[in-house]
């Protein structure tokens, strides 16, 4: 059964950077997309990226060109590097391992971005 271990969360300035690590184990990591989702206090959970096993990125709009997703299949860890922070992007962040199962997911990281 595959755990997924979220960090690097914290509290910034809006225009802050924060780079959050998702650690896995239990699985052959390099297999899987791997994706990053986002809830807020009231909202429903959201996609943030994705990235799959060849390396290939997506993005939501709303972080588009902010954010970047990326992985090392040798750590077992997949990144979400944000840049450019802006208070709306406070939440709580989710890393997700995707298969034809379904999705498990990590415990969540807070991501507080004050203004």
């Amino acid at each position: 059964q595959v755990q997924l271990v979220e960090s690097g969360g914290g509290l910034v300035q809006a225009g802050g950077s924060l780079r959050l690590s998702c650690a896995a184990s239990g699985s052959i990591f390099s297999f899987y997309t791997m994706g990053w989702h986002r809830q807020a206090p009231g909202k429903q959970r959201e996609w943030v990226a994705t990235i799959t096993t060849g390396r290939s990125a997506n993005y939501a709009d709303s972080v588009k060109g902010r954010f970047t997703i990326s992985r090392d299949n040798a750590k077992s860890t997949v990144y979400l590097q944000m840049n450019s922070l802006k208070p709306e992007d406070t939440a709580v962040y989710y890393c997700a391992r995707e298969s034809s199962h379904g999705r498990d997911w990590g415990q969540g990281t807070q991501v507080t971005v004050s203004s």
